[in-house]
């Protein structure tokens, strides 16, 4: 089954947040108010629905011209495998497609590393690059 991918415009909490706890992205939802602020500074949201079920999510930060910064990329885990996140992917990455560079922080993992080079992105290493993160107590750093 395909699902339609639509822009998301409305925060609503308790569809957003259940989807993010779902994946165990829960350090958003350690300071209050956080996820909804992200969202609205946000340069673009996609969202995926079962019907009436958020299933997925792509939110994107950046000018859209020289930078793309895919910040998040969920779909609930009965979802997952069925081609959910690749479609939020190239839907977001097909809006901006003379974009300098996009990229994303993601977990070092089998699953994550083939999902995104797939996608037809190279860890930064690759392309000579380094990358560095200063977290906040709040999200565990």
């Amino acid at each position: 089954m395909e699902y339609p991918i639509l822009p998301y415009e409305t925060y609503k909490a308790e569809e957003i947040e259940p989807l993010y706890q779902s994946v165990g992205w829960t350090s958003y939802l350690r300071r209050p108010g956080l996820l909804q602020e992200a969202y609205a500074a946000s340069l673009k949201i996609l969202a995926a629905w079962d019907e009436d079920r958020l299933i997925g999510v792509a939110r994107a930060v950046g000018d859209g011209a020289s930078i793309l910064y895919v910040q998040d990329l969920l779909v609930h885990p009965e979802y997952q495998g069925k081609g959910v996140g690749s479609r939020l992917l190239k839907q977001m990455l097909a809006c901006y497609p003379d974009v300098n560079q996009a990229l994303l922080l993601t977990d070092d993992t089998e699953d994550t590393v083939r999902f995104y080079e797939n996608a037809g992105f190279q860890k930064v290493a690759k392309a000579g690059c380094c990358a560095f993160i200063r977290l906040n107590d709040y999200y565990g750093g």
